[in-house]
């Protein structure tokens, strides 16, 4: 069952039990993979990798907009969006936890030769395409920035 499917299926039951928040975090993926979809001239399928890159990047706006929200004291609308970020969140692959993280950005720095901050672009490029899904890419930057030393 491809993403598509499985959130029209989500968005059913979330309107049969009237689930409103975990219905409009339900709506904006779907809209977004309808935008992608209109962008790439229709009827094509998004692989496995794509949709993990969009919900990651639904993930980090609603973040970024929650952080956005509790600076400016709307703490109403911050857990608003925290709560779309958890439902879209269920979509991801498991995260891992940051000691295996770790020990994948050493084995890449060990693979790589990497011996600075100056080597940081490379080890990040190596581990993001790595780690795709399973770690997120502002971790991984500060991760690989405490193990090059900087």
């Amino acid at each position: 069952m491809t993403l598509s499917d499985q959130i029209n299926e989500d968005i059913k039951s979330a309107m049969l039990a009237r689930e409103k928040d975990k219905l409009e975090a339900l709506r904006a993926i779907k809209s977004a993979i309808m935008l992608i979809k209109a962008q790439e001239g229709g009827g094509a399928e998004m692989s496995a990798e794509d949709d993990i890159k969009l919900l990651q990047k639904l993930v980090k706006q609603r973040k970024d907009a929650a952080a956005i929200y509790e600076g400016q004291g709307r703490e109403d609308l911050a857990s608003v969006e925290h709560a779309q970020a958890l439902v879209i969140e269920k979509y991801l692959p498991e995260q891992m936890s940051v000691e295996d993280v770790k020990a994948i950005i050493q084995a890449i720095i060990t693979e790589t030769g990497a011996a600075g901050i100056r080597d940081m672009g490379k080890v990040m490029g190596l581990a993001s395409a790595k780690l795709a899904g399973k770690a997120d890419n502002k971790t991984l930057a500060v991760l690989i920035k405490e193990l090059l030393g900087a």
